[in-house]
């Protein structure tokens, strides 16, 4: 899968920050002040996209320690008695097209669900907006530092009974070590499922609508897709949601520090 380059987010932050700068020496009007807090939004998204695809283009795919954390976290969850992510899989590989569906979902559902459930957040729930992302950019940029210690995915660990899903059906993200759009050895925490519970938590919180329960299911499939594909542990996962909560917590005390309006995220 082929994604924005961060030189191309590069080219959209300057020219989106460039648009604002020229259009707040113009009179105001209606139009403009929409426009102006629109590329205001995209040259900061855009920016925090570029740091993000450059902190995965560095070289950090050296597997010290990896294969060892990774057989770590696959004993610990044992202990606590969670369920294999290898039954998950075993069950998906008897249906071919529920095979290809799932490493479809895996490689293309979490970039597209974020940015639209930022643009929808931005035009109907202007109030809420800057909550979510905020806790975007605070739940991404700790999983790029956690990223550092690098922990190896079930599909390393054919000797347990794991495939790679994607190598098998097509479709892969990743290619050979250090190849790949994504970082082989960046497991813990999944960014996958952070974003995927920003995203459901996000929808179910901004809005009253009885459709908004529907959203909820991203976070269920991703963590299904993840798992099933090989791609993650159920821990994994598990930390991006305890992430995200630290990030809400984060802003609203910011928020409440300076005198800010708090969004409810009451579920």
């Amino acid at each position: 899968m082929k994604w924005v380059t961060w030189d191309q987010a590069a080219i959209s932050a300057v020219i989106s920050g460039g648009v604002t700068l020229v259009l707040r020496f113009l009179p105001r009007t209606r139009q403009r002040v929409f426009i102006i807090a629109y590329s205001t939004e995209l040259a900061l998204i855009s920016f925090l996209y570029m740091l993000w695809r450059l902190a995965m283009v560095l070289p950090l795919d050296q597997p010290a320690g990896a294969i060892e954390r990774g057989r770590s976290i696959d004993q610990l969850q044992q202990r606590l008695f969670l369920p294999t992510e290898l039954s998950l899989q075993h069950f998906v590989i008897n249906y071919e097209w529920l095979a290809r569906a799932t490493n479809i979902y895996y490689a293309v559902a979490h970039v597209p669900a974020t940015i639209v459930f930022l643009v929808w957040l931005f035009i109907r729930h202007r109030s809420k907006y800057p909550l979510w992302r905020n806790c975007l950019a605070m739940l991404t940029a700790a999983c790029l530092v956690i990223r550092y210690v690098r922990v190896a995915p079930p599909r390393f660990f054919p000797d347990l009974g794991y495939v790679d899903l994607a190598t098998r059906y097509g479709l892969s993200v990743y290619g050979p070590v250090g190849t790949g759009v994504s970082d082989q050895f960046a497991a813990m925490p999944s960014i996958h499922v952070g974003w995927a519970a920003l995203v459901s938590f996000g929808v179910v919180a901004s809005t009253n609508s009885p459709w908004r329960w529907f959203f909820a299911s991203h976070l269920v499939l991703t963590m299904f897709a993840v798992s099933a594909t090989g791609n993650h542990w159920w821990l994994d996962g598990i930390a991006a949601i305890a992430l995200l909560g630290v990030a809400v917590l984060i802003d609203q005390g910011i928020r409440r520090k300076f005198g800010a309006p708090t969004p409810s995220v009451s579920l």
